[in-house]
């Protein structure tokens, strides 16, 4: 599966590690707001590789959880869903806003090949297969982003709200739109709308 090969999600193996991981979102987003240490403590083991200073606002949806790799201090606003049936890596000082959705799943584009099967033992399966997501360090995601999988985001990119990312994105990008595209470089001249707000 993390190598990116058609592979059959109702494998025993992994459909206990999705209950797993669905078990742990759902107690996350059962918690309290001021409960910190055990939201931590869940955090902790749904997505064990993760920096300090998680910062997680729920409810969340992972699929796994333990192919997630989150540097230190990201934010993750209101409804976050990873299904990480690859491997997803996001860099230092991510924002993510509201109802951002990072998908690795992909599935067969002929019909023939991607409907649901019923095997010997009378049980149903499909085929599917992941590829990666990188996030890169100081990323601002907007709200309702998107990110499919076979994507690489570079470090300081600000995506805008409602994109729909389909393909890489270089560093220091502004990516607006459906399918998501560069309008513009972040440079040094941006500090002065900051300075602008901040007096």
């Amino acid at each position: 599966m993390l190598a990116g090969k058609l592979y059959n999600p109702a494998d025993p193996e992994l459909c206990r590690l999705r209950e797993k991981a669905g078990d742990l979102c759902t107690k996350f987003n059962g918690l309290a707001r001021g409960d910190y240490a055990t939201r931590a403590a869940v955090l902790d083991e749904l997505i064990p590789n993760h920096g300090e200073n998680f910062d997680v606002m729920g409810p969340i949806f992972f699929d796994y959880g333990c192919h997630t790799t989150v540097g230190d201090r990201v934010f993750m606003n209101f409804n976050f869903s990873c299904l990480d049936c690859a491997p997803v890596t996001i860099g230092d000082d991510v924002l993510f806003g509201p109802n951002v959705s990072l998908l690795p799943p992909m599935h067969p584009m002929r019909w023939q090949d991607r409907n649901v099967r019923r095997a010997a033992d009378g049980s149903f399966y499909d085929y599917e297969y992941g590829k990666p997501i990188v996030i890169g360090s100081n990323c601002w995601f907007g709200g309702n982003v998107t990110v499919v999988g076979d994507v690489t985001i570079g470090d300081g990119c600000v995506i805008g709200a409602g994109a729909v990312v389909t393909h890489d994105i270089p560093a220091n990008s502004v990516a607006v739109g459906v399918p998501a595209r560069v309008i513009r470089t972040i440079t040094d001249a941006d500090a002065s709308v900051y300075q602008e707000y901040a007096q």
